[in-house]
């Protein structure tokens, strides 16, 4: 009988997340939303992690992020913090 380094019931969570998001043992997504403010004047707009249009603030049309293709890139004077569920 062989014995195998980790246990399969409860595999390895830092193992988890970087296995494709379709091969997990509990598929979940890799985009999520971001709460970003404003260098300008302070307000907080969402957005969407694999955002593909050039997001503006509302209030002052300064430049809050860009795509890449993938993840968007944040300006860096950006503040941000991901948003849970």
């Amino acid at each position: 009988m062989v014995k195998l380094n980790e246990d399969m019931n409860f595999p390895n969570q830092e193992n988890q997340k970087s296995q494709n998001k379709l091969k997990r043992l509990v598929p979940s997504p890799n985009s999520y939303f971001i709460d970003v403010k404003c260098p300008g004047c302070f307000s907080l707009t969402t957005i969407f992690s694999h955002s593909q249009t050039l997001i503006k603030c509302e209030k002052c049309f300064t430049l809050l992020c860009e795509p890449t293709g993938g993840k968007v890139r944040l300006n860096q004077a950006c503040l941000y913090y991901q948003k849970n569920n």
